[in-house]
């Protein structure tokens, strides 16, 4: 293997940027950030290969229902050749889910792996193929009285404090 250059970290780092983005996008239903983590012309392959449009109104749905969603990265591995990359990102992704007729309140945990064709273009890296891949999944009771330890817990949109906070 070929020692990396400054370029390969300055890459990777901007390459595990849009990783992050794109946990922050799902968590806060932000499908603006959501499209700047994808090329126009990206392939997400879930069950079906999916446009970045129609992957993005499948989460509109699917993520909407939930009352919260959390999800983690774990171990990034990033591979830089040139203005191309594969990466690999460990995840675990918790949904609350309300209670329904299907149960009480409960929490649907996924631990999963995204595997990516980064391309930069125009100076930009971003996701040009993305194929998320589900190890195990796993269903929790949210016991009675559990609380968010005094915390008012965050909003699904941009009046959450990660953004109203922010720096200009």
């Amino acid at each position: 293997m070929m020692p990396k250059t400054i370029d390969d970290v300055i890459a990777e780092s901007e390459i595990k940027d849009v990783h992050l983005r794109y946990c922050r996008a799902n968590d806060r239903r932000d499908e603006e950030l959501m499209r700047s983590c994808f090329h126009s012309d990206a392939v997400i392959e879930l069950h079906e290969p999916l446009d970045v449009e129609s992957f993005i109104g499948m989460g509109r749905m699917v993520l909407g229902l939930f009352s919260v969603t959390w999800h983690n990265t774990g171990n990034q591995l990033v591979e830089v050749k040139g203005d191309a990359a594969w990466a690999e990102h460990y995840t675990i992704s918790s949904h609350r889910t309300p209670a329904d007729d299907k149960g009480p309140e409960r929490d649907f945990i996924v631990f999963g792996r995204y595997v990516d064709r980064f391309e930069r273009r125009d100076g930009e890296w971003r996701i040009a193929k993305r194929k998320m891949l589900v190890d195990y999944t796993r269903t929790d009771p949210v016991l009675p009285g559990d609380a968010g330890m005094g915390s008012s817990g965050g909003s699904r949109d941009r009046n959450d404090p990660s953004y109203t906070w922010r720096l200009d």
